[in-house]
């Protein structure tokens, strides 16, 4: 009998997984370890209304704080995880306490990639992941300020599109030849270009970074690999995430680019458990592992992981196995993306570009992998039906 389970991580993942354990009928002690001060928030909006001042941190929580207390969810914030051991079946927290369990749900999330560049410790040089990265970007988010974003990826972008919006000279610098490169078609990469520039972002495609400089311990420019030097106030990383899997990792459990987890989110231990971005698993739609990083994949990983702890037969004849679905809201476009591009070897666009409203398919030997959606709803609900049917006139609507 399950008698306790213990959830690594307060975020999407961690939150839904213990919600779905009450759902279905589990009674046992329920414990979720958080390592921030706040209770568990979304963080997509960090980038967007959150950085824009237009809500308080209140109101990006997952749930009311009564709701934990409403479910008999004991929630520990502040609760930093050093070590776990399989067979005591036990953690150790920063401050030397030890929290038993039956079974362990591990969503630890991911953080941002270190820069590695000299300079990158620098006062002024911030990252986005967390409400308190936000905070120490807002004291300098004021008009006038030089920002300058390292990766021209979504969260870069999405940045870089705020801060124009409240005014500061923004500079974009990408190593790639082009914005976005490794998860959408040319025909994309050029239209973010052109909306990013026409709105005074200055973009700077196959550009390598040498240094962050400083004066005083605080950011003062950041030098290029041709020798320019481009002066700022605060320079953004947003050069990508990488999994928290070294808890994982240290235990023995079995862990690459994530923790490896089957079907039903079981680790190569049966009593640990993992879910959300942290995670690595199989995926027979598109024949390879795969990790993804979306909120709809925390939660309804987690709502597969929930399942299969609360089954007193432990069948995992479940297979959790999604269609893949993002989105990114840059100026005043929203980019809603269904399924994974990766490999394709043809992409279609429908559509005018300069109408802001549009369609790129990705196709794969003929078959339709992927759609991004610029404005245009209809092609993105469609897209999460038809996936993986061959492509042909007809199948999307029309832009």
């Amino acid at each position: 009998m399950t008698n306790k389970i213990v959830v690594v991580g307060a975020g999407q993942a961690g939150v839904q997984a213990a919600q779905t354990l009450r759902q279905k009928g589990y009674k046992g002690k329920l414990v979720v370890l958080g390592n921030e001060p706040q209770p568990p928030y979304q963080r997509p909006p960090l980038s967007k209304k959150f950085l824009r001042g237009e809500v308080e941190p209140d109101a990006l929580f997952i749930r009311p704080e009564a709701f934990y207390e409403l479910h008999n969810i004991d929630l520990m914030l502040n609760a930093h995880v050093n070590h776990i051991d399989l067979g005591k079946k036990s953690l150790r927290l920063s401050g030397g306490e030890e929290v038993q369990w039956d079974k362990l749900l591990l969503a630890t999330g991911t953080r941002a990639r270190d820069l590695p560049l000299p300079g990158a410790d620098l006062d002024g040089v911030v990252t986005l992941r967390s409400i308190a990265d936000v905070e120490l970007m807002k004291q300098l988010f004021l008009p006038g300020k030089k920002l300058v974003v390292i990766g021209g990826g979504y969260i870069g972008l999405e940045v870089a599109a705020v801060a124009r919006s409240m005014g500061l000279d923004v500079v974009v610098l990408e190593a790639q030849e082009r914005l976005l490169k490794r998860v959408v078609s040319p025909d994309l990469s050029a239209f973010f270009h052109s909306l990013h520039e026409e709105r005074g972002v200055e973009l700077h495609c196959g550009t390598g970074v040498t240094s962050i400089e400083g004066v005083s311990g605080k950011v003062s420019s950041v030098k290029l690999a041709d020798g320019r030097e481009l002066p700022c106030d605060m320079v953004l990383s947003a050069v990508g995430a990488v999994p928290n899997s070294e808890l994982a990792a240290a235990a023995g459990l079995e862990v690459d680019d994530g923790i490896i987890v089957d079907g039903a989110g079981q680790t190569s231990h049966e009593d640990v458990y993992a879910c959300g971005d942290c995670v690595r698993f199989f995926s027979e739609r598109y024949g390879r592992s795969i990790r993804l990083e979306s909120v709809q994949n925390a939660i309804d990983q987690a709502k597969a992981a929930a399942h299969a702890l609360t089954d007193p037969d432990n069948d995992h004849s479940h297979d959790y196995d999604p269609l893949p679905w993002f989105w990114s809201d840059q100026h005043h476009i929203k980019l809603q993306i269904a399924g994974l591009s990766n490999g394709y070897d043809e992409a279609v666009l429908v559509g005018d570009t300069s109408a802001d409203s549009f369609y790129v398919a990705y196709l794969a030997k003929g078959k339709l992998i992927a759609v991004d959606s610029v404005n245009h709803p209809r092609s993105h609900m469609m897209a999460r039906r038809v996936i993986g049917q061959e492509w042909k006139e007809g199948l999307l609507p029309p832009a």
